[in-house]
């Protein structure tokens, strides 16, 4: 979760190449969506009570945490089960509907499709991606699959199934062939599908990593398109939307990738993140209010339809295990190499403890997103709920006043005028 702002230039021919034939009307009507983070991939800031139960300090991803259990097998599997049936049910995909969003994103690994040479992980998260696009179907929203990681990690992040110190998806083919035949069994479930507008190919793949993974990248794009878009095995295009990362580049990066017309449908996704570096955090709250609503040009210059992926109304690293489980926090000096900036009380947590100025701010955090990222194709927050960080969570702001119940209700309109 960095960011390396990338952009939209939204030409006639563009939108009408998007939007035509699509169940839904992009570049007309704005994607607003949340994303369903930590429920088939496991993240242990969003669900830090999963990782403390095991008593393992070893168990900081999906990967360790089947990998630390192979004596206790069945305690984790019932775990997981657990976790899948309760964490996001329909009723919660109905509140999203009801909170006024038409999209939801939803992160998958590609261990709940293939499992080998001895890898520790736990399947059985595809029935839930199943039953959440029937939930979605019935009450009118339209779903993004994201594939969220790949053999040998393409970012090293927790998020992607296993931390390592630096990716090694990019180092063998055998890791790329596994992610391509993914994306075939994507393709061929989801072509004749009117929900599942979007595939994600690959989640935040790291491309300040060198040349080598961003040309891998590169491919996996290509490959990835044409897998999506020609499902049938004719010319015949599927109505699918291929969504790519920037993989951290700058928005000039793109320029020219897969031009209009002879690439259709193609959505740059960009994640946009203001805590994970010493001189984000030191920022005053009206300085990040700023950074938000200086960014519009550089997200209407780039040559591909643009959707905001990631964000989130926090502006700290405050919150339990954001960067990693045993891994401190830059702001309250506890990450290695931080300076404290300052106390973390009363920034994460539950919303009781927040103050009203807090709340305040996370509302015109919020809003000055909104009204930016609303500036191009539209948003899909990041994430819609976690145990112990109301700051990151759709359904806490909600509950608690700082998100509205229609996302189109500002009381901040000219934030960024």
């Amino acid at each position: 979760m960095l960011k390396f702002l990338t952009a939209v230039i939204c030409s006639s021919s563009v939108l009408t190449s998007i939007y035509a034939t699509s169940s839904f009307s992009y570049g007309v009507d704005k994607v607003r969506g949340v994303n369903l983070g930590g429920w088939l991939v496991l993240e242990p800031w969003i669900t830090p009570s999963i990782f403390d139960k095991t008593g393992d300090e070893r168990i900081v991803d999906e990967y360790t945490f089947g990998q630390y259990q192979l004596e206790d097998r069945n305690t984790a599997i019932a775990t997981l089960k657990n976790h899948w049936d309760t964490w996001i049910t329909e009723s919660d995909i109905e509140a999203i509907a009801l909170a006024g969003l038409n999209h939801v994103r939803i992160p998958i690994g590609y261990w709940a499709f293939d499992v080998s040479g001895g890898e520790p992980y736990i399947q059985g998260q595809l029935p839930y991606l199943t039953k959440a696009i029937g939930w979605a179907e019935t009450h009118g929203l339209k779903v993004i699959v994201d594939l969220h990681g790949v053999p040998g990690s393409q970012n090293g992040f927790d998020n992607s199934g296993q931390r390592l110190i630096r990716p090694l998806w990019q180092t063998k083919t055998t890791n790329v062939q596994r992610s391509n035949a993914i994306i075939k069994t994507l393709a061929n479930e989801y072509k004749d599908n009117p929900v599942v507008t979007v595939i994600a190919p690959l989640n935040e793949p790291a491309g300040f990593y060198g040349q080598q993974i961003l040309n891998t990248i590169k491919q996996f794009w290509y490959d990835s398109y044409a897998t999506i878009r020609y499902p049938y095995g004719t010319s015949k295009q599927s109505n699918t939307i291929v969504m790519i990362h920037d993989a951290f580049q700058p928005d000039a990066y793109w320029n020219g990738f897969m031009p209009s017309p002879k690439y259709s449908k193609v959505f740059l996704d960009t994640h946009i993140y203001q805590m994970f570096s010493i001189p984000e955090d030191a920022l005053s709250n009206a300085q990040h209010i700023q950074t938000t609503c200086g960014m519009l040009s550089s997200l209407t210059a780039s040559q591909l339809p643009l959707v905001v992926g990631e964000w989130t109304p926090a502006v700290t690293d405050c919150a339990e295990y954001l960067n990693g489980r045993g891994i401190g926090t830059r702001y309250n000096g506890t990450y290695p190499g931080s300076k404290r900036i300052g106390s973390c009380t009363g920034l994460t947590g539950k919303a009781s403890t927040f103050s009203d100025s807090y709340k305040t701010f996370l509302r015109q955090s919020w809003e000055a997103q909104v009204i930016t990222y609303e500036k191009v194709y539209g948003w899909l927050q990041w994430t819609w709920k976690a145990e112990k960080a109301d700051d990151w969570s759709y359904q806490a702001g909600l509950a608690n006043g700082w998100i509205p119940q229609d996302p189109t209700d500002l009381i901040y309109p000219d934030i960024c005028k």
